[in-house]
């Protein structure tokens, strides 16, 4: 009985021992991960001084608020921040109507064509997106969008619908038939069908698309260098690239703009989070 009581003894406390290890494991990955946000934040606080040589990982000895006030107003990042709202908030709408209505009529409605239809969409996800800036420079010349929120949302949709459908049909394949039969029953049509059945259930495919598509174009700058010449409406990425050119002797507003032009996704990822979480849930077990 004492021999067994022992080797129960043994067993816990290897099973502690392992536990203990994986959350001393877990804590490093985690301020391994958060490190980079830390640093970001205290570089935005810091002057020239401090950030080479003096005082390069510490919190900062002086907190420079300024220089967030320098990246507002004389960098301008406020209406960089804006304009980037602005083009990834009418995209992301864009992106899921678009792809929501053409996933209800590919995976609803059965009509010929529907499957080459399918495949020329998804073809959208072989174009690479550096391949196309000539044709579409020119095509936005000619119908003098350039320097507009128009020139960053149309490609900006183009080349997140393919993702959007893709996501889109996986979810909406799993939605039972039966439920559209029910709601003609009742006497709905395609668009009440829509719009009251399909559409709240495919809310984890909308977080998952609307993230994807947010990250898109906040984080674009290729396109946005190249197709907005004006000040009014340059966005983000642009406006922190313009500015580590004009204050370079200055580091401190452009870690202020860094901070600025990244707090936003991580904030937009923990609303989300959870949506996104589910909808991977969801497609596994679909799958």
């Amino acid at each position: 009985m004492a021999r067994n009581e022992r080797t129960l003894s043994g067993l816990v406390r290897r099973k502690r021992i392992k536990e203990t290890l994986v959350y001393i494991v877990l804590i490093i990955w985690l301020l391994i991960n958060l490190f980079p946000i830390y640093w970001m934040f205290t570089f935005s606080l810091k002057s020239n001084t401090e950030i080479f040589g003096e005082n390069v990982v510490g919190l900062p000895r002086e907190w420079l608020w300024s220089n967030y006030e320098k990246a507002l107003k004389v960098g301008n990042i406020f209406k960089y921040f804006l304009n980037s709202t602005i083009v990834a908030v009418v995209t992301i709408a864009v992106v899921m109507i678009v792809a929501l209505m053409a996933t209800f009529a590919l995976t609803r409605f059965f009509w010929k064509g529907r499957e080459k239809m399918m495949s020329f969409l998804m073809l959208g996800l072989t174009i690479p997106i550096h391949a196309s800036i000539v044709p579409i420079y020119v095509t936005l010349s000619r119908l003098h969008l350039l320097s507009t929120y128009a020139s960053l949302i149309i490609p900006y949709a183009a080349f997140s619908l393919a993702m959007a459908i893709l996501i889109c049909t996986g979810f909406m394949q799993g939605i039972p038939f039966e439920l559209d039969e029910a709601a003609c029953i009742d006497g709905c049509g395609a668009f009440r069908i829509f719009f009251k059945i399909i559409v709240p259930l495919m809310k984890p495919a909308v977080a998952t698309v609307s993230i994807y598509t947010f990250l898109q174009c906040w984080n674009e700058l290729m396109f946005a260098n190249i197709f907005i010449s004006d000040t009014a409406h340059k966005t983000l990425p642009v406006g922190v690239q313009a500015l580590s050119g004009q204050y370079l002797t200055e580091w401190g507003p452009v870690g202020a703009a860094m901070v600025l032009a990244t707090f936003p996704m991580l904030i937009f990822y923990i609303f989300f989070s959870k949506k996104i979480q589910d909808s991977f849930i969801a497609g596994a077990i679909k799958g």
